[in-house]
């Protein structure tokens, strides 16, 4: 590995492409997180915005990250439009809004022929998320989904491991996504839970906890593992007073081949900051990957002694192509994140140029991937109201 990394400054495929935001502007966390990864490896300009529904508030969150005064618009479909007339309009849309917006948003972006890189979960109703997945096949455009932790080296290796036969065939997956947040005393006053969007079935969806961070855990099991239950079983739960959606699931797994799993979510696990952890265990050795230590992963062969397998020094394809610094120097969420922008990028410009979408950026969550997070969250939701009992799900 070089000192700067394999694939260290842009996707080399000639300009940065034109990017645009809708959401994301002054105060918001995502937002700032998508446009740093955007930058990170050359591969975006930051152009256009409609970063807040208030005109004036747009406008200041336009001027605070440097956009012309004429590309800051406070309406996304006034956007989408102007943007698809001008010569150097944007080639492509992040969306960072809350989840009821999602497909409206990225609708209109795809109507007018830009491509889209939108936050999860797709939408609030699977028949929005498919409607969306057949929108962007017919206009052959790019839909990326921010399913952030599988653009870590790690995760990608641990995928490759599985696919190459080195831990056998998968027999048991076990994935945990715990937070606390919820669980702050702040967040569990009455307030908060009346105003804050994440507890509103109309901008959050049907539900809270699971389609915030249980479909992080979904997405991340399958990537990895290779394999998707076909049958489930779920419990959904609210320790918080007089809320309306979940704050914490529980999910019992079963796959085509006979493997069994486990699912659990939580933003009322106290004393868990981002715990986001996966277990993977096959018929020759076991992984396990830990988000909050993201450099390492931890392969166990049956009978033999646990190897801790670093970033940086591993062989693989695919952790050496998500890696920009030497062994020792860590990488995290940002870069992470930044790697789904790489991969991307590197995607649109093979479809605008007419050309096959490169391998090195075929492990990117996309659209499907979205719809497939829609029937899980549609499938826990059923099999909560039938008494949790199993219910089939064909992702």
């Amino acid at each position: 590995m070089s000192a700067i990394g394999a694939n260290s400054g842009g996707t080399g495929a000639g300009r940065k492409l034109r990017l645009g935001m809708v959401g994301g502007g002054d105060g918001a966390f995502i937002g700032a997180v998508h446009r740093i990864a955007a930058r990170l490896d050359d591969c975006y300009e930051v152009v256009a915005g409609a970063l807040s529904s208030d005109a004036e508030r747009a406008q200041r969150s336009g001027a605070a990250i440097g956009l012309s005064s004429d590309r800051v618009y406070s309406d996304y479909r006034t956007m989408a439009r102007l943007e698809a007339a001008r010569e150097d309009g944007i080639d492509v849309v992040a969306i960072v809004t809350p989840n009821h917006l999602h497909a409206p948003v990225a609708t209109a972006f795809l109507e007018a022929g830009i491509h889209v890189i939108c936050d999860k979960p797709l939408g609030i109703s699977l028949a929005e998320g498919q409607a969306l997945a057949d929108l962007a096949h017919a206009r052959q455009r790019v839909f990326a989904l921010t399913h952030t932790y599988t653009g870590y080296p790690m995760v990608r290796h641990a995928r490759e491991l599985v696919e190459s036969g080195a831990i056998g065939d998968v027999r048991l997956v076990h994935v945990e996504y715990a937070q606390d947040w919820m669980a702050e005393a702040d967040n569990q006053a009455a307030e908060f839970q009346s105003t804050n969007w994440h507890n509103d079935p109309k901008r959050a969806g049907p539900t809270g906890c699971t389609g915030d961070i249980g479909t992080h855990a979904f997405q991340i099991a399958g990537f990895v593992s290779g394999i998707q239950p076909n049958q489930i079983m779920a419990e959904l739960h609210s320790f918080t007073p007089n809320r309306i959606l979940d704050d914490h699931v529980q999910v019992m797994l079963r796959y085509p081949n006979g493997a069994r799993g486990m699912l659990w979510a939580s933003q009322m696990a106290t004393g868990c900051e981002n715990g986001l952890k996966l277990r993977v265990f096959g018929t020759k050795a076991s992984l396990a990957f830990d988000q909050e230590n993201p450099n390492e992963l931890w392969l166990t062969p049956q009978g033999g002694s646990a190897q801790r397998l670093t970033r940086g020094r591993v062989r693989g394809a695919a952790a050496e192509a998500a890696t920009r610094v030497p062994s020792g120097h860590p990488e995290g969420y940002l870069e992470a994140f930044a790697q789904l922008y790489r991969d991307a990028a590197a995607q649109i410009h093979a479809v605008n140029a007419g050309l096959p979408v490169p391998a090195a950026s075929a492990w990117l969550p996309t659209v499907v991937d979205g719809v497939a997070g829609m029937k899980f969250i549609d499938a826990v939701l059923a099999s909560d109201e039938a008494g949790s009992r199993w219910v089939d799900l064909a992702v």
